[in-house]
Parts: structure tokens; sequence; C-alpha cells
């Protein structure tokens, strides 16, 4: 890991020796998507069997993904799962984001500790409820007009 930033060097090592890739560790460092998204289409939440709560912002142009954002409080395992999810979900369909499976985020996160993998299920989670909402919302609105 070149630079430590405001994880400090130490955390950066015992996050390493733990079990937790440079990659996952970058996304802990840098956040990227995190935040929340002005006018969502879709704001979805879920607390996890351990408590991390994860609320997930979808922008979403015909059926695409055109933004995502997400907002955790949690562990880091948490952190960078959510962040890993919503670089998956940007730009893809929502039955491509439906699809995305943990073999995919694990791909994008790289590693994570063995007792971890709940937090990966977790951000997939919520991007799979995030979309079904959505659709379900879409549907509401076409049997109302």
């Amino acid at each position: 890991m070149k630079d430590a930033g405001v994880l400090g060097a130490d955390v950066v090592e015992t996050l390493s020796r733990t079990g937790y890739s440079d990659k996952a560790i970058e996304l802990l460092r840098d956040r990227p998507g995190m935040g929340t998204l002005e006018n969502a289409d879709q704001v979805t939440e879920i607390v996890g069997p351990c408590g991390d709560t994860m609320t997930i912002y979808l922008a979403v142009d015909d059926e695409w993904i055109r933004d995502a954002r997400i907002q955790v409080l949690g562990c880091p395992g948490a952190v960078a799962s959510g962040c890993a999810v919503v670089s998956l979900a940007r730009g893809k369909s929502l039955e491509q984001a439906r699809n995305l499976t943990l073999d995919d985020l694990y791909a994008e996160v790289q590693k994570l500790p063995d007792k971890k993998v709940h937090c990966a299920r977790l951000a997939l989670k919520t991007l799979h409820k995030a979309v079904e909402e959505y659709r379900n919302s879409q549907d509401e609105k076409g049997r109302e007009e």
C-alpha cells in the first residue's frame, strides 16, 4: 500500500495482516461512492445481522443505473464492500445489477477476511433489494397511469 493517508500506517498494516487486500484498503481510504444522491430514484436501507447499516442511493435512467452512492455505518469490511458494490452497479442495467454475485464483488474488492463475508453479502443484498424496490415502484406507477 503506497499511501496510508487518513488511515495511518499502523491501521493499514493491521488491516493487511488481518486479511484485507490492498484494493480493499484502498476502498477504505478513498471511499469512492460514499455519500448520498439528491433526488435519488431509489433509497434503500438494510441493517445486517451484526448491526452494520447500509443505505444505497440509485439514480436510474431507462433501466440503467446512472449513478449509485452508499452510506455505511459499520466495520471496515462493510465500508469496503459497500464502496465496491456501488462501483460495480454504476453503468449497469437494473437486470445486470440484480444479477451481480458474491464472486463479482470479490473480484472488485479482491480479498476480505473470511469472517467478513457477511459484509459482502449485506452490500449485495442492499443493492438487490434496491433494484427490486425500484422495479416495484415503477410497476405501481404504471398501474396508476
